[in-house]
């Protein structure tokens, strides 16, 4: 990977996560009155916390991984070779984890029929990613 684009994907990484925050920081200040009052499935609500923890973190540890594989001449090409296949790996599951968070949320909120199409687009998704990568 050249150190160009192993710079521009921390950034991507980086923006993910940091978008992740404020959609985290959101959710709670609208459905934790609605977890507190029973008016959502807790363990939908909570599995959907941990899915944006899961996903935050990924993006995080995919930037530092691209990061630490644009150092270019300070390490060997071996390891630059394994920090890029780790950071592909970690971005990849925040990815997909970040893409099951709306379906999560739609499902605690008990919109089944929208959240079955989004569940559906979710495994196409899921499947397209094993089938090719």
């Amino acid at each position: 990977m050249g150190e160009d684009l192993a710079a521009t994907n921390v950034n991507r990484s980086y923006a993910l996560a940091a978008s992740n925050i404020p959609i985290f920081t959101f959710m709670l200040f609208f459905l934790y009155p609605r977890f507190e009052d029973g008016r959502i499935n807790p363990l939908l609500f909570q599995s959907t916390l941990v899915a944006m923890g899961v996903s935050t973190f990924s993006l995080v540890f995919a930037a530092l991984h691209y990061y630490q594989s644009s150092l270019g001449g300070r390490v060997s090409e071996n390891e630059l070779a394994l920090h890029a296949r780790r950071a592909d790996r970690f971005w990849l599951l925040g990815c997909t984890v970040m893409f099951l968070v709306p379906c999560l949320v739609l499902f605690s909120l008990r919109l089944v029929p929208v959240a079955s199409v989004w569940l559906a687009l979710w495994l196409a998704y899921l499947l397209f990613v094993i089938r090719y990568f």
